[in-house]
């Protein structure tokens, strides 16, 4: 059993995944999401800022739910973010779409390479295993 102590409350609960925080803490900014959410769909254009300020949410809140794809703002809003990769304006998420490809593709690059190499290292020590002397048993 993992006991902790909430980051929010300071409660003891016990602990399984994900971010350490009691079920209630949970709940409670679950709510908070479903409430940012809404205030975002009845006002759009606002600033994290703003949002921040009447929903009573941390700003570095509402930035981490972007920036988990939780919430996705208009092409007009206040509160696009910059991609990780390249610093353009996105809409939520870490990367743009190009950036994203980019990495896709580089990666799987790297597996072809790497599966490349270890195939190779194989078949060169199946090799000098034929031309190895043994010791023959009968």
């Amino acid at each position: 059993m993992n006991v902790r102590n909430c980051r929010k409350c300071g409660k003891m609960f016990n602990y399984i995944s994900g971010m350490p925080i009691c079920q209630a803490c949970k709940e409670l900014m679950e709510e908070k999401f479903q409430e940012v959410k809404e205030y975002i769909r009845e006002h759009k254009g606002v600033g994290i800022n703003e949002v921040a300020d009447a929903c009573d949410v941390e700003p570095a809140q509402i930035t981490a739910w972007l920036r988990e794809d939780r919430l996705e703002v208009t092409e007009d809003s206040a509160m696009m973010l910059s991609c990780e990769g390249c610093g353009a304006k996105i809409r939520s998420g870490k990367y743009c779409d190009k950036c994203r490809v980019n990495m896709t593709n580089t990666f799987g690059q790297m597996t072809k390479d790497y599966n490349a190499r270890k195939a190779a290292e194989f078949a060169a020590q199946n090799k000098n295993d034929k031309d190895s002397p043994r010791m023959r048993f009968l």
